[in-house]
């Protein structure tokens, strides 16, 4: 990768699986699991990571600092307009009430 390019993030299709699974045993990882962004650089996936729990695999034979990087911020990007519980549901959860037991 030069300089003065970047590399492209999209979500991982069913189409994908074979260079998911190949790029998993280049890494000596296990497969990614869940929703998958791809890192590609010359249209070559040279990195992945797993939304479902955040693991990343990437081709040791190539340098890919900048698609590591293009990845995490796309997660964490995707990350900050996922649903979240209403502000009610959230209080909820943390003032439940309490039952008073007859001794």
């Amino acid at each position: 990768m030069s300089a003065f390019s970047s590399p492209v993030v999209r979500p991982a299709t069913e189409r994908d699986a074979v260079v998911l699974a190949r790029l998993a045993e280049l890494d000596s990882a296990p497969p990614l699991i869940g929703d998958v962004l791809l890192a590609e650089e010359k249209g070559v996936t040279v990195a992945a990571t797993s939304l479902a729990d955040g693991r990343l695999i990437a081709d040791p034979f190539r340098l890919t600092g900048p698609a590591r990087a293009a990845l995490r911020a796309r997660a964490r990007a995707l990350g900050a307009v996922a649903p979240t519980a209403s502000r009610r549901e959230r209080l909820r959860g943390v003032f439940r009430p309490f039952r008073l037991v007859a001794a």
